[in-house]
């Protein structure tokens, strides 16, 4: 009997359950630490949402192209050489992957306590954060039936839920901030400075996700056909709900209530509509991360599956249940992820997977331009639209991104480098000459 396969709606569904997080229900407090303006608060999630767009279109190339698992594991071992690919491979099982997981999970274990219990000790949130995690890995290794059940149902709930708070916040606030939203003197110079850069590492993270689908696409109906429409219309529906929502937040909450705080939603929740109300909408959006975590969980462990099936020392990584379901790798994935819970600080794994996760993707577009090079006839399902505009617009931002994180937050940066090191020395530990 063939195994199941994913459809169109449940890999949508992935994409946005990605992206709608831990980001960009956390991100706007550190924002508003060294920027005040509505305008370039708000251009920082569009320039955000420009930046995966294009590199949604470059991925979808890439995935019509090499229509396997694994994402940027796959693209980079055809592109550069398999060592580049197992370094990927390592940085989305170790970071990319495992340590969103994380975030999510703390940020709903935050969020729920707060609204439903006024708050809770770090030991508490830990342990429902890490409750969260074991459920969900229980879930996703069953079958493709409940696990893409499961994503669509959270990922539908999760966009009525944002949905429903931006149109309540429209009507019910009636003495909305002073904020402006349209450029005034003085936004120019931040939008050009390396605040504003290293600010669009924190909205960086809140877009990753955008590439979700490409670690599924051995398992997508038609791949070669559905995956491009995938990528991006999962990244424009993500984009256009960022800007409306962090413009509720804005034109609901003071910015002094926010700054520097992580639970920005519950904060504006319970300005809009009170203590109660708030409260249960901060339950609400509490909920919403679960999809996050679930597609995670989904999604990521399909990365350690690939290494397992590509390289003989590691073959245990891919090991499969009778769904074809890849269970260790699963479980695996989100082992790590509750020793990012056990032994970090929220804003430090954020940071440092920002920018992890925005070189494996700079990295990953720019072999668009060596595959062009090298295999210019080769059969290309799908073209990347507007090329090469698109892609260059992806490698300036995201490079310009990178530069200034390096520079103003080193020690995340080169804690980064670091990874991606011990990946190559890993790399030539387990392999004997090639993967097969």
């Amino acid at each position: 009997m063939a195994l199941g396969k994913f459809r169109y709606i449940t890999i949508t569904a992935v994409i946005v359950a990605n992206m709608i997080g831990t980001g960009v229900f956390t991100s706007l407090g550190f924002q508003l630490v060294d920027i005040r303006s509505g305008f370039a608060l708000l251009l920082l999630w569009a320039v955000g949402g420009l930046a995966a767009l294009c590199g949604a279109i470059s991925y979808a190339e890439l995935g019509a192209t090499f229509p396997r698992s694994g994402g940027e594991y796959n693209f980079l071992s055809r592109i550069y050489h398999p060592a580049a690919g197992f370094v990927s491979g390592w940085i989305s099982a170790a970071v990319g992957f495992a340590a969103p997981t994380a975030l999510a999970a703390m940020t709903f274990a935050a969020y729920f306590t707060s609204s439903l219990f006024g708050g809770a000790s770090d030991t508490v949130e830990k342990g429902f954060a890490i409750a969260l995690l074991i459920v969900l890995a229980a879930v996703h290794g069953t079958n493709h039936r409940y696990s893409g059940g499961t994503q669509v149902i959270f990922t539908v709930l999760k966009v009525v839920v944002i949905l429903v708070f931006i149109l309540a916040t429209l009507v019910v606030v009636d003495s909305p901030q002073p904020v402006t939203f349209a450029p005034v003197t003085g936004d120019f110079s931040v939008i050009t400075s390396g605040t504003f850069a290293v600010a669009l590492i924190y909205v960086s993270f809140a877009y990753s996700g955008w590439n979700a689908a490409t670690y599924l696409s051995s398992e997508i109906e038609n791949p070669k056909k559905t995956l491009p429409w995938v990528l991006i219309t999962g990244t424009s529906i993500v984009t256009v709900l960022y800007l409306a929502l962090n413009f509720a937040f804005l034109y609901t909450a003071p910015m002094d209530a926010m700054v520097g705080e992580v639970e920005v939603g519950a904060i504006a929740a319970q300005v809009a509509f009170g203590e109660v109300a708030g409260s249960a909408f901060g339950v609400a959006l509490a909920l919403l991360l679960i999809s996050t975590v679930s597609a995670m969980t989904m999604a990521g462990p399909r990365v350690i599956q690939v290494i397992g099936e590509d390289f003989p020392r590691l073959k245990f990584l891919g090991k499969v249940n009778s769904s074809g379901i890849p269970t260790t790798a699963i479980y695996i994935q989100s082992s790590i992820a509750i020793l990012f819970i056990l032994s970090s600080t929220f804003e430090s794994i954020l940071v440092f997977a920002g920018f992890t996760m925005a070189l494996n993707t700079f990295v990953t577009v720019l072999g668009l331009f060596v595959m062009r090079f090298r295999h210019p006839d080769a059969q290309r399902p799908y073209k990347a639209f507007l090329y090469p505009l698109t892609p260059i617009i992806f490698l300036a931002l995201t490079g310009w991104t990178l530069t200034f994180t390096l520079l103003m937050r080193p020690v995340e940066g080169l804690f980064s480098l670091g990874v991606i090191a011990s990946g190559l020395l890993f790399y030539f530990l387990t392999t004997d000459k090639s993967p097969r």
